[in-house]
């Protein structure tokens, strides 16, 4: 577990220098402070994997040190230093979420060993959680190589460790969801519930009350009671997907519930409170909606306290063979597919305008159609294959010695018949002359159409 971060607390200046020391010589990254309140200023959930306090400090006390970062970050395991004899501080404090206690004096072994326990137990129980998180569906594996994707999931998941409110922008079909799932699966709240709503899927007049709930009788048709989607997402996260699509009426009642923490129930005159995270995404601008006056500035301010924008597909040309390749797996786990390389340019070239999802959807055209081991370009969907030849300035160089035209023009030919499945036809389209100009051809160069 060497590398690991432990920021050590105690106001013992020699007894801290010499624990920082041996945790130090043991690997870790250790920071230390001589108080509670200079520790907990210090404390960081990305840089420190375990704390250590001691419990009598002035300032700020270890009991206190404690509470406020397990609020902060409940993940972080907290070993507490105790005087000898201190059995009643001792048991308070594990009562209040410590992990273990040392007693004063200990030695470096003591030390080392309680400290190795502590982050096996984070380690384990982190890994627990993403194991329940993945088989309840909430969050779903983000394949990427890009630097710029590689970004983004960096900042977001640092987001997920605090409560603001998020704005995942982008193109439709880049994975705004996945990424709202990935913030709510590394967030103190990832054993709560996640809650999506599609703000475009649901009438108008039906939104209220699916996100703020309604009384029995609130309204014609109104048999029984609901909760809303605000109060089914209590204590997790709520994912508002196409935000932008909101009424403007809508917003206002939106706005009121992050700002108070209440949703406001249709037939009652009652608030009621809700502790909620909110995830928003659009694919469109809300900057120029709210010039247009179609969409509150004020709102846009409170769900865009972070903005995460997921760029397209086409800007990303390096992730396309990874999520071939992975897309590809899932769809035929029992299948020993691959991937020609040919292929995979073509696939690249093209722009996707509908991004993942349309890429998603290519592959598994490939999958179905194809009847052996290799997937092949002339199974690709049209719009695709049209964009797959490339284009003239991509041609290499012309050669300084020369070159034979004929030779040119047989390639050419064998290239585009390759292309096209071995369809005369269709090859005499592409090659944009007529079919009995290209059949005189085969049958000069000798060329076979299967």
């Amino acid at each position: 577990m060497a590398g690991e971060g432990i920021l050590f607390i105690d106001d013992d200046a020699a007894g801290r220098e010499l624990s920082l020391f041996n945790l130090g010589a043991a690997g870790y990254q250790v920071e230390g402070a001589a108080d509670g309140e200079r520790g907990f200023a210090l404390f960081s959930a990305e840089r420190h994997h375990l704390v250590v306090t001691d419990l009598r400090m002035p300032k700020l006390s270890g009991l206190d040190v404690l509470a406020r970062i397990k609020r902060q970050a409940p993940d972080v395991p907290i070993i507490v230093i105790t005087a000898h004899g201190s059995v009643e501080a001792a048991v308070q404090a594990m009562r209040a979420g410590a992990y273990d206690f040392l007693e004063k004096p200990f030695s470096r072994d003591e030390l080392l060993l309680c400290v190795e326990r502590a982050l096996e137990r984070r380690l384990l129980a982190l890994e627990n959680r993403a194991l329940r998180l993945r088989a309840a569906g909430v969050e779903r594996e983000i394949v990427a190589a890009s630097a710029a994707m590689q970004q983004l999931l960096h900042t977001a998941d640092r987001v997920a460790r605090s409560e603001a409110s998020v704005l995942v922008t982008g193109e439709s079909g880049t994975g705004k969801e996945l990424v709202a799932r990935r913030i709510h699966a590394r967030s103190a709240r990832a054993d709560g519930p996640f809650v999506p709503v599609n703000c475009a899927a649901i009438p108008g007049p039906l939104l209220e009350s699916e996100l703020f709930g309604h009384e029995r009788g609130a309204y014609t048709g109104a048999v029984k009671a609901r909760p809303g989607r605000f109060r089914k997402a209590e204590g997790g996260t709520i994912f508002l997907d196409e935000v932008g699509e909101l009424p403007l009426d809508l917003q206002g009642k939106l706005l009121r519930t992050l700002q108070e923490r209440m949703v406001d129930v249709l037939g009652s005159d009652q608030p009621v409170a809700v502790d909620v995270r909110v995830v928003a995404a659009t694919h469109q601008d809300l900057r120029a909606q709210i010039q247009a006056g179609a969409f509150r500035e004020d709102l846009f301010y409170r769900l865009n306290v972070v903005e995460l924008p997921v760029p397209p597909l086409r800007d990303r040309p390096e992730d396309v063979d990874v999520l071939v390749r992975h897309v590809v797996a899932q769809l035929a786990p029992d299948r020993d597919l691959s991937v020609p390389e040919d292929l995979l340019a073509a696939l690249r070239r093209y722009s996707w305008p509908g991004n993942v999802r349309e890429l998603e959807n290519a592959c598994e055209r490939l999958v179905i159609l194809c009847d052996g081991e290799i997937l092949r370009l002339a199974d690709l969907p049209p719009p695709v294959l049209q964009s797959a030849a490339p284009a003239v300035d991509e041609w290499p160089p012309l050669p300084p010695d020369g070159l034979s035209l004929v030779d040119l023009e047989r390639r050419v030919i064998e290239r585009a018949l390759q292309l096209k499945g071995g369809n005369v036809s269709q090859a005499a389209v592409y090659l944009k002359i007529p079919r009995h100009v290209l059949a005189y051809r085969l049958e000069k160069y000798g060329i076979g159409r299967g």
